[in-house]
């Protein structure tokens, strides 16, 4: 035995059970879990007018959902309006479900040390997308989504993990404001269908 390590690792009165309640609550997800939504109906998501823009939480890990890993909701943008700009660590995916539009991406140079810091590159890109295609935002990119029909609405689902979070990586970054923005509004079905509504 190294005894002169020993002076210093048999130091220590502190007395904890971290073990144990890893057990008990591996033990206890089964009955946790059945009583967590496996199904989320449209009254149960919770609408949201964000920096980010108008959105509908469909997985949140607020939500008392099964789903561990994974949060992701709706962004519905007018017509001929804009999302927020922002940027973020994690990787991300969006869905078109309804619209057109464009994106536009402003990658980063990271360094990740003891501190993190992370300077915009002078290359804007656009990219055009409608209904149908997937979006994919590379890790801290800058990004925009643009809709593109001055009469029509804009769905977008958006996918994002969860483990950067966990990690300790919540680097989230609101750069602008969505036009409709307004801080504290309470939205109601009437109110979400007379801002995205047609305008023909």
């Amino acid at each position: 035995m190294a005894w002169q390590e020993s002076k210093v690792w048999l130091d220590g009165l502190d007395n904890k059970d971290l073990y144990q309640q890893l057990l008990d609550d591996a033990e206890a997800a089964p009955q946790r879990n059945a009583g967590r939504k496996k199904v989320v109906r449209p009254h149960e998501m919770p609408w949201e007018m964000s920096r980010q823009g108008l959105l509908k939480h469909l997985l949140n890990e607020q939500m008392n959902t099964r789903m561990e890993t994974v949060d992701a909701y709706m962004q519905i943008i007018p017509p001929d309006s804009r999302s927020g700009k922002h940027r973020h660590l994690a990787e991300e995916c969006l869905y078109v479900l309804e619209g057109k539009g464009y994106d536009l991406h402003q990658d980063c140079d990271v360094e990740i040390t003891d501190d993190y810091f992370w300077v915009p590159q002078d290359k804007i890109q656009r990219f055009e997308w409608e209904a149908g295609d997937l979006i994919y935002i590379p890790p801290n990119t800058i990004h925009q989504h643009f809709n593109a029909d001055p009469k029509r609405p804009a769905r977008l689902i958006s996918v994002i993990n969860r483990i950067f979070k966990h990690s300790g990586l919540n680097d989230l970054e609101q750069i602008e404001n969505a036009p409709e923005y307004v801080e504290g509004m309470t939205l109601t079905p009437e109110i979400v269908a007379d801002l995205i509504k047609n305008r023909d």
